[in-house]
């Protein structure tokens, strides 16, 4: 192996020849970066162990790490498909808590079934729900990276299978309670209760609802407030839901001229934080605890809404199911179902037509 150096107009230019590992002949004339002829020498050598080593051919690529990788996906893959600034924030959010503390230094093709069992000790603790979102998430960065050509394969992640929560939802009696608490803590209290429960309505819905969202004896939702970023509903879907007398009388009463916002709390359109304290206002006048969230309202219009015998299809309608299996979530609740479907069963075999099945 040889190595020979010269200056041309202020340059080093280096003249290597080699037989390199698997005994191939190699030589090489290319200038080299170096502002000394030291520098201009080391540079040299490197390029010749890289000859030597790999022959002609270029080094193989590294893969990022996790950490930065997972800064390149937010910005190019998350932001740039326009996914919605909550999903967005939650996926920084798994990232930042659970991801890089545990897997951050990694390259990404160094993650593989160990590291991912080691992740899966780490998130011990929390919920079901919560260890598949972080999975998830992972899953979904390493078959983008694998997707831009950043590591040849991705390792199988097995999902972690999440039982399905309870519902927390009022009972017919405890949501009469809960509209007379309203009704008696004000108007606008009042119109924001029974648009959760008497419209399903979700709170950033409600947050985002204008006065021309409503009229005609329907609500239009076709827009939901996060943090104060305006998007489409969660399904991507705009709906049309049928006004209830109760609800209808109360968007009356809360209609002004103070701006487009269907709600205002204390002369500023509503927040997630207004909605959250009218929850504990009707809450308070009615005398039942504040254990339940606002969300709680959308599950009680959802399963009053079963139990009274509204087909699955109608309730996914009213509510904006993207996929019917959320809505068959309140189906266990319908009330006679399992006792109408076994009743099927008898129909044509009782003693009548065991009777005439002798005569015969």
């Amino acid at each position: 192996m040889t190595i020979k150096i010269e200056r041309i107009g202020g340059r080093f230019r280096a003249d290597i020849s080699l037989y390199d590992s698997e005994g191939t002949y190699h030589r090489e004339r290319k200038f080299v970066p170096g502002a000394t002829l030291e520098e201009a020498r080391r540079n040299a050598k490197a390029r010749e162990n890289q000859l030597y080593n790999h022959g002609a051919k270029p080094p193989p690529k590294q893969a990022p790490s996790l950490r930065e990788f997972g800064e390149r996906w937010i910005r190019e893959y998350a932001i740039a498909n326009g996914q919605k600034p909550s999903s967005i924030a939650a996926k920084e959010t798994i990232l930042r808590l659970h991801l890089l503390p545990v897997l951050g230094a990694l390259p990404l093709d160094q993650i593989g079934e160990p590291e991912v069992q080691r992740l899966k000790l780490q998130l011990s603790g929390l919920r079901d729900k919560t260890k598949g979102c972080v999975l998830s998430v992972l899953t979904g960065l390493l078959k983008t990276a694998h997707r831009w050509g950043e590591i040849q394969a991705v390792p199988h992640i097995a999902r972690i299978k999440v039982a399905q929560e309870e519902m927390e939802f009022y009972d017919f009696e405890e949501w009469e309670r809960l509209v007379e608490g309203a009704a008696r803590a004000g108007p606008v209290v009042l119109c924001a209760i029974l648009l959760g429960g008497a419209a399903g309505l979700r709170r950033g819905e409600v947050v985002a609802l204008d006065q021309a969202d409503v009229g005609g004896g329907y609500v239009t939702v076709s827009r939901n407030d996060w943090r104060g970023h305006v998007g489409s509903t969660k399904g991507g879907k705009s709906r049309r839901i049928p006004l209830s007398p109760r609800l209808e009388a109360a968007v009356s009463e809360v209609r002004h001229l103070r701006g487009p916002r269907l709600l205002y709390f204390n002369d500023h359109p509503a927040t997630a934080l207004d909605l959250n304290r009218a929850m504990e206002k009707a809450c308070a006048r009615a005398g039942l605890p504040r254990s339940q969230s606002f969300h709680a309202l959308r599950h009680t219009f959802g399963s009053h809404l079963a139990m009274k015998g509204a087909p699955v299809t109608t309730i996914q309608k009213l509510m904006g199911h993207a996929n019917i299996r959320e809505t068959m979530r309140y189906m266990h609740l319908a009330k006679g179902s399992a006792e109408a479907a076994i009743a099927l069963l008898e129909q044509g075999n009782g003693p009548k037509a065991l009777k005439e099945t002798q005569r015969g």
